[in-house]
């Protein structure tokens, strides 16, 4: 539960730090006063967006923190274990705001995101506004709010999830079954090219082997007459070796020197022996042969042609070759992708119809139950002849949806016998007020959430129905804590705790403060509040009378 807030330089406040208990807290004080800056202190540290002109006068920053007794409470003592953010019974809120505009959320003194604060603040308190009566026309809201009655925010999370997998699946699908032709026409572009490609049948190395030969043939005249003069050349040099070998050997004395130069003379004349019989190899194996360059030539300008064709040099053909197979390769397999997708569309669909399927009937049966307890409400706030309904209108299509497979909308009928109709068309100011606050009331009974806030949502409510506001508020905080700002003394009167905000102070300095009334001081603003500033005998006696006969 909400144990403390405590506030400092915010709005009209100087400095504030209230002590809140379990039951019905209810605030209390004259127009202006600033009844709700305690709600909207809370609204900020819960994650609200904050507003840099929020800050008192004259100062740097407003400084805003509120305490919750967690003792017992499993989910908001789990996601602070699971964020790292545990304490000891205790849980933590501060937010601080400086004229510059910049913003810091701590949670148990650690910084977080206003994200994670308005996360846990949802498993501590639920505030309904003074203007929630606005929101309940939207269909959004009406959705929501059936879902969260109903228990089932989750499931509607995974059928949102579902139906949003299974449209993008089938989009993807379209997309692929649109782009068939396009694909049906770049298949056979790509069999035409790749099978001239696999006619040609280039080898890797094949255009450069090719490219030798041609100059080798188309050079076989000169080449020859070179290498057959190479060879005599060869041939007198290596009889002009051995005959200086002869000499040597007969005229001159042995020695180091001469063996020296012997032995290299003979290396040489080796040497020679077999750059001869390699030129006689070159010679033999090159030949004149027209038909051969002709052959080779034909090739050539093949290979060279295709790649004109692509517009790629020759030596790219392979591996553009590669690249277009691919390519061919992954068209082939369009009709497998599509058959594919085919199925894993029908079981999410199959996915989505299970788990819509339970959130239709969590619905139709919430509904059911939601209408009888509002109605009940709806006759103890003298509006017997109200009939209330919760319309689940089956959607036109079976096609997923994100948000499941009907829409919901609140509809009210005012005067017997006639057909219910929208909220926003039937109902006035004052039918809403009390219509919403049944609602609320209903839900609320029905949340897990250990407090509950309402903001003045008594708005256009008097006399006796104020007095049966006041007491379904109080039946709540029997089994929850509950803070109401209100300007009912009906309501006032079944507070077990009672704040009244008071405004003192001219221009600039005006503050506003907050303090916890005993018994006779409750007298006298329940009188306040039934008869103004002047207070007779008779409006405090109306006032201890009505102390009195609280629950």
């Amino acid at each position: 539960m909400l144990s403390q807030i405590t506030i400092s330089q915010f709005t009209v406040v100087e400095t504030l730090e209230v002590d809140l208990r379990d039951g019905l807290t209810v605030v209390t004080g004259e127009t202006g006063a600033g009844k709700s800056i305690m709600l909207d202190a809370l609204g900020l540290c819960l994650g609200d967006r904050a507003d840099p002109s929020a800050i008192r006068p004259g100062q740097d920053r407003a400084d805003i923190s509120a305490r919750f007794d967690i003792d017992g409470m499993t989910a908001a003592q789990q996601w602070l274990k699971d964020h790292d953010l545990e304490a000891d019974g205790d849980c933590l809120f501060r937010r601080v705001i400086t004229r510059e505009g910049r913003s810091r959320a701590y949670i148990n003194g650690r910084p977080t995101t206003l994200q994670d604060c308005a996360a846990l603040g949802e498993l501590l308190v639920d505030i309904h506004g003074q203007h929630a009566h606005q929101s309940l026309l939207r269909r959004p809201h009406q959705r929501m709010l059936l879902d969260s009655y109903a228990g089932q925010i989750a499931t509607a999370q995974k059928t949102a999830s579902a139906a949003n997998d299974w449209l993008r699946l089938r989009n993807e699908l379209e997309t692929l079954r649109s782009s068939q032709q396009e694909q049906a026409d770049r298949e056979q572009l790509l069999r035409y090219q790749v099978g001239e490609l696999d006619e040609l049948a280039l080898g890797d190395t094949e255009l450069q082997t090719l490219e030798d030969e041609q100059r080798v043939l188309e050079n076989a005249d000169a080449i020859q007459r070179q290498a057959a003069s190479a060879i005599e050349l060869c041939d007198a040099n290596e009889t002009g070796v051995r005959e200086a070998l002869t000499t040597l050997a007969e005229d001159l004395h042995q020695g180091k020197t001469i063996d020296s130069v012997r032995e290299m003379l003979d290396s040489a004349a080796i040497q020679l022996g077999e750059a001869r019989s390699e030129l006689q190899q070159y010679l033999a194996s090159t030949e004149n042969n027209p038909q051969r360059l002709a052959d080779v030539q034909a090739r050539l300008e093949s290979i060279y042609a295709l790649a004109r064709k692509h517009r790629i040099m020759p030596e790219q053909l392979s591996s553009h070759h590669q690249s277009l197979s691919e390519e061919l390769a992954t068209l082939d397999s369009s009709d497998e992708r599509i058959e594919a997708l085919e199925a894993t569309l029908a079981e999410q669909l199959a996915d989505y119809q299970s788990v819509a399927g339970k959130l239709s009937s969590a619905r139709k049966k919430s509904a059911t139950k939601l209408e009888k307890e509002v109605s009940k409400l709806l006759k103890k706030l003298s509006m017997s002849n109200c009939l209330f309904k919760i319309a689940l209108n089956k959607r036109e299509t079976s096609d997923p949806h994100p948000l499941g497979q009907e829409d919901i909308e609140l509809l009210i009928s005012t005067n017997p016998g006639a057909e219910p109709q929208s909220l926003g068309r039937i109902a006035s100011g004052g039918e809403l007020s009390r219509i919403s606050l049944a609602i609320q009331v209903a839900t609320a009974g029905n949340t897990t959430v250990p407090s509950m806030v309402f903001d003045e949502v008594d708005v256009g409510i008097g006399g006796a129905v104020a007095e049966v506001v006041g007491r379904l508020l109080a039946d709540m905080g029997k089994n929850a804590q509950v803070l109401c700002v209100t300007h009912l003394p009906q309501v006032a009167a079944q507070g077990q705790q009672h704040l009244q905000v008071e405004k003192s102070g001219k221009g600039k300095q005006l503050a506003s403060s907050l303090h916890e009334l005993d018994e006779n001081q409750r007298v006298d603003e329940i009188a306040r509040m039934l008869g103004g500033l002047k207070m007779t005998e008779n409006t405090l006696a109306h006032a201890r009378e009505m102390l009195e006969s609280r629950d």
